[in-house]
């Protein structure tokens, strides 16, 4: 079996992959409420901001080390013969510090002072938002992904 990356980050279904996730961004920051929410909204406005196609270039530039960090979930997934992103729905936990440990580490190095900040003012609260879009993530994986 192929790991995610090798389905996931080459060629055409890359492209789909990172269309797929920027999709899954905008209905998680839309669906946000309350001060949380707009403080979401408005942070994901600057970043959308800095430069026409800066979102994508971001997931793009995540899209292996993400896959990288989920892929231990879906070997799971696979070997239970469930669907690929089961494991994913099923974890929420992990998958989030898993992706948090890959922003954390870009974070720290990001050149540009408006992402660094944005990021830093979210991080108290990234874990539970990173969790709550677990369904999608995992419906993303599904629709992407071979099944055992």
């Amino acid at each position: 079996m192929q790991s995610l990356r090798e389905q996931l980050g080459t060629g055409d279904k890359r492209r789909k992959v990172i269309d797929d996730a920027c999709d899954v961004l905008e209905q998680e920051v839309a669906d946000k409420s309350g001060l949380t929410g707009i403080a979401i909204k408005t942070a994901y406005k600057v970043v959308k901001g800095i430069r026409p196609g800066f979102v994508p270039e971001v997931v793009d530039g995540l899209l292996d080390e993400f896959l990288d960090a989920v892929e231990p979930l879906y070997q799971e997934a696979v070997a239970s013969n469930r669907p690929p992103g089961s494991a994913i729905r099923d974890n929420p936990s992990r998958v989030a510090d898993a992706l948090l440990a890959v922003t954390d580490r870009k974070a720290e190095k990001a050149k540009s002072p408006v992402v660094k900040s944005a990021y830093e003012k979210l991080r108290g609260s990234a874990k539970k938002q990173v969790e709550a879009a677990c369904p999608r993530l995992a419906g993303l994986v599904d629709r992407h992904a071979a099944a055992a």
